[in-house]
């Protein structure tokens, strides 16, 4: 049996998705190891922890906006390059900003029991992600392609992104925090949820074919549009509800809002069973990607179906259920797919999901399930949420810790990249 290359750290200079998606398991298992410790020390007081922060602020902002842009800046600059025909850029390159959003969303995590740290940590932030949005508007302005129509929408995005953590790090200067949540939701929305449509608009079709390549990698028309409109509305919705509008004029445009994302979350709901029926789901891969994109559909009916409950009947019906069923189910499954394939394709071994990630996906659909039990007004959340984030973390750190040993050695197949 032939030994495994050694690990070293220059191995992560190779390729921009080895050191970005390397970067992102990093503050992903920091963030996800921090906030279990949160949960058992709720529950148990065995830690004693003392916050200089609101911990619900801390991590809604780690988790929305912390590791995502660098798994992003891992995939775009080796997919989007490919999708523009322009030359890629190397990872010295892309390192700068990459290990300031690191450092910053470690000193964040800091900043939540030492005063002052947050606001470094973020001012680091955005400058790592100004910097990535920056490289990124370079290709595309430098490609001839004609078209470019989903990388001029992750450009957009990503500026979004930069402009959300700047409003977020203004906020909390100012001891805004209920705008800070705002910026928060709005990169979360605008930037975040924003890329994962652009992408699995793209990806998704060529996935399919390449692992059914009988099956003609066809893009379901007016998809993309229907899922952009539906984010639009969010961000829309987040800043009227922020606005001192008359109470009337608020609640109007909510069940408006409900009406509309119940009606496109059923639409996705269809959309994904068509895919499902015509392309089948004979492979791994192709499941969790689907399911992915069926939580996406649910997290909207979830939210509109919660819009007019609470509207009607004055009460807070699963207040974080949507929110969840979005960021745990949705995105993170198509993280785990997308980052597996990508990871495996390009460290030559195959590009198929295998028992271990599998398993690690189930756990992590019983994780998002409970976390949606969890958010119920009459679930008693003091024993569950510890569950729930000790899941999530043995989730990560074994799904990131067998990844983090692939980037950073060489390819098993020889090859370069």
């Amino acid at each position: 049996m032939t030994p495994a290359p050694p690990w070293r750290p220059r191995n992560l200079l190779l390729a921009p998705h080895r050191l970005g998606f390397f970067l992102g398991v990093l503050v992903l298992t920091a963030a996800s190891t921090w906030w279990a410790c949160v949960q058992w020390d709720r529950a148990t007081g065995v830690l004693g922890l003392h916050y200089a922060m609101s911990p619900s602020l801390v991590h809604g902002a780690v988790m929305c906006l912390g590791f995502m842009p660098l798994f992003f800046s891992g995939f775009l600059f080796t997919a989007g390059p490919k999708w523009l025909q322009v030359p890629p850029p190397a990872a010295r390159e892309v390192l700068p900003a990459g290990l300031l959003q690191t450092a910053g969303w470690l000193l964040w995590l800091v900043g939540a029991h030492l005063p002052g740290c947050a606001l470094v940590g973020l001012a680091c932030v955005v400058a790592g992600q100004g910097w990535i949005a920056r490289d990124f508007w370079r290709l595309l302005l430098r490609s001839r392609m004609e078209d470019r129509l989903h990388a001029r929408c992750v450009a957009i995005a990503c500026t979004v992104g930069t402009v959300s953590a700047l409003g977020l790090w203004l906020s909390l200067w100012a001891a805004q925090d209920a705008l800070a949540l705002v910026w928060i939701q709005t990169g979360l929305w605008g930037f975040v949820v924003t890329v994962f449509v652009v992408v699995a608009d793209r990806m998704i079709p060529f996935f399919s074919s390449s692992v059914l390549p009988r099956i003609e990698a066809l893009r379901p028309q007016g998809v993309l549009e229907l899922t952009l409109g539906l984010v639009a509305l969010e961000v829309v919705s987040l800043w009227l509800a922020w606005a001192p509008l008359p109470t009337a004029w608020q609640t109007g445009w909510a069940l408006l809002q409900g009406v509309l994302e119940m009606v496109g979350g059923a639409a996705l709901l269809v959309l994904a069973g068509v895919w499902a029926w015509v392309r089948g789901l004979k492979s791994r891969l192709l499941v969790m990607l689907y399911v992915g994109f069926v939580w996406l559909g649910v997290s909207w009916l979830l939210k509109g179906g919660v819009a007019w409950i609470n509207a009607y009947g004055g009460g807070q019906a699963l207040p974080l259920g949507a929110l969840h069923a979005l960021t745990m189910g949705s995105l993170s499954s198509l993280v785990l797919a997308m980052v597996s394939r990508v990871s495996a394709g390009h460290s030559g071994r195959a590009q198929v999901a295998d028992t271990w990630v599998w398993a690690l996906f189930g756990i992590l659909q019983g994780a998002t399930v409970l976390r949606l039990v969890s958010a119920a007004p009459s679930v008693p959340v003091g024993g569950l949420l510890p569950v729930v984030a000790s899941a999530w973390l043995l989730v990560v750190v074994l799904w990131g810790g067998r990844l983090a040993g692939w980037y950073g050695r060489q390819r098993s197949d020889g090859r370069p990249g």
